[in-house]
């Protein structure tokens, strides 16, 4: 029988160990740069904004922040320089910018709108990997790379069709790259996480005040994700804790995935269907 002392000791400890988080000025890639910070690694966030990129600065001094846009074709390289100088290798690549970019129907988008929500998801994800694997061999066996995607990844999304189909091609490409890289001791896994309270996602924005009477039952465990949610997550994944984890993703989603349509009425029921009022059909939990 295991014992707690057969867990590896210091598990969370990333003293020595370098990490580079893309998008790491605001949200979930701010949380994961902090949670890292605090565990003693040694610390590179790539960030486009310069306000964010100087508060992430201000707020964790001993970090490499650079200020640069991921999906220039030239920045990753530029990247992996600058991290080969400031540390000789990767220890553990989090890839966690992506955007809806555009929230429109199927029809409305054309080509060029396509191409953007797939590079800014997925294109960019696969040259930031492309460019980084030479320092993450240089720290293998342990190196690991995180890939933030979503929960839809794994359901359909009405109005972001493009941007579902990029996010399940990040699912894809983890799988199979965890395959290659294996052999190597490489590690390679996804955060697939529900609607976070972020600057892209403020859920006062999204949400009007008159319908959040309910929010508590919109999702399994009772409410949206904070940052700090995957921050955890990302830390387990890095850490000889998921040693023999890899090609898979951890749905950071409150149970929603599972839930599949199922909500709680305001009265506490599970149902799966529109409730019809009076004023027609609306959804549970709605006021």
């Amino acid at each position: 029988m295991a014992k707690a002392s057969d867990l590896p000791a210091g598990a969370l400890d990333f003293s020595g160990k370098t990490v580079l988080v893309s998008g790491g000025g605001a949200g979930i890639g701010r949380a994961v740069a902090g949670a890292f910070d605090a565990a003693g690694a040694n610390l590179v966030i790539a960030e486009i904004d310069p306000g964010r990129a100087a508060e992430v600065q201000a707020a964790l001094p001993s970090a490499l922040v650079v200020t640069c846009d991921v999906r220039d074709r030239d920045v990753p390289a530029l990247l992996a320089d600058k991290v080969a100088r400031h540390a000789v290798r990767l220890d553990i690549l989090v890839n966690n910018v992506g955007h809806f970019v555009h929230a429109l129907p199927f029809a409305m988008l054309d080509a060029d709108r396509m191409d953007e929500v797939i590079d800014m998801n997925l294109g960019q994800m696969m040259r930031m990997t492309h460019a980084m694997l030479p320092l993450l061999r240089a720290a293998a066996p342990g190196a690991s790379i995180i890939n933030i995607t979503s929960i839809e990844a794994y359901r359909g999304i009405p109005y972001c069709s493009v941007y579902a189909a990029a996010k399940s091609g990040i699912a894809g490409f983890t799988k199979s790259l965890a395959l290659e890289l294996a052999p190597e001791g490489i590690r390679v896994n996804d955060i697939a996480p529900e609607t976070t309270d972020t600057p892209q996602l403020a859920l006062d924005v999204m949400i009007p005040e008159e319908n959040r009477t309910h929010m508590d039952k919109w999702i399994p465990l009772g409410r949206f994700g904070h940052p700090s949610d995957c921050a955890g997550a990302a830390l387990y994944l890095a850490s000889p804790l998921a040693a023999w984890v890899t090609g898979t993703a951890i749905h950071v989603d409150g149970g929603a995935l599972a839930a599949s349509g199922w909500m709680r009425t305001p009265t506490g029921e599970w149902t799966n269907v529109p409730m019809i009022s009076g004023n027609g059909i609306k959804i549970p939990g709605s006021p």
